[in-house]
């Protein structure tokens, strides 16, 4: 078998394009999500490709499920070469006296212990093979903070401290970690933090060309396909239009 990525969130936007780039770079690939219909879609798409792919239905905040998910590989899908955690999400702009707290939930959930829940599980096997590379799917979020944004903020910053800690604590076992901290993307992202306000999740990108969810997948492969003494520890990626959460040229 060739060599083996599995992708968190792979049903849409990031994930998805980041399944099919890995695909298309020699990778065999588990996709991981919670919507199977969209699982399975990108599966055919991608077996029609002639890509030997695994799909594994869980949600990243049901820590008894990514164990059994993980645990429950079939040995010849156990050799995990890249791990990219990108399930993630925003909901809500709320400043946070009036946050509502299944919002905060709902993030620190996925971002942050979904993030800890895979990587628990797949960290052992990468372990085990004296090499790895895991990819944190972190962002602009995490380096800094911007009005409405503070537990989703706080989630990021998070991630960003894990990633740290995690190129640590791999050190000595040959396993690579990269931050990834994109700035304004296009995907569903808005669309869950609006709660289906296409007009107020349009509005986000109004007058800008942002990035897209294929721009952050090239990104990724070009770190994971590094020579095997190159690290690329943190990335930070925007539009050109943006330079920073706040600094944004409208045209």
């Amino acid at each position: 078998m060739n060599k083996i990525a599995l992708i968190t969130g792979a049903t849409s936007g990031i994930g998805k394009a980041t399944a099919i780039k890995l695909a298309e770079a020699g990778y065999s690939t588990i996709i991981t999500g919670r919507r199977k219909e969209r699982l399975d879609e990108l599966a055919k798409e991608l077996t029609d490709k002639g890509i030997q792919v695994l799909t594994l239905q869980f949600d990243v905040r049901n820590q008894t499920e990514v164990h059994n998910a993980i645990a429950g590989l079939p040995s010849e899908w156990q050799n995990i070469d890249v791990l990219v955690n990108n399930a993630g999400l925003a909901v809500g702009t709320s400043p946070i006296q009036d946050g509502i707290v299944d919002d905060w939930e709902r993030m620190i959930d996925t971002n942050v212990k979904g993030l800890l829940y895979v990587t628990h599980e797949v960290a052992p096997l990468m372990i085990k093979n004296g090499k790895g590379h895991i990819v944190n799917l972190a962002s602009v979020a995490g380096k800094e903070v911007y009005p409405g944004g503070n537990v989703y903020c706080a989630t990021k910053h998070a991630v960003d401290a894990l990633s740290k800690a995690m190129r640590i604590d791999m050190l000595k076992h040959n396993i690579k970690v990269t931050n990834i901290a994109p700035g304004m993307v296009e995907t569903e992202f808005s669309i869950v933090r609006y709660k289906g306000d296409t007009q107020a999740a349009d509005n986000v990108y109004k007058g800008i060309t942002p990035l897209t969810g294929e721009d952050i997948a090239d990104t990724i492969v070009f770190a994971v396909t590094r020579p095997a003494h190159v690290c690329l520890n943190d990335i930070q990626i925007m539009p050109t239009a943006q330079a920073s959460s706040r600094d944004v040229d409208r045209k």
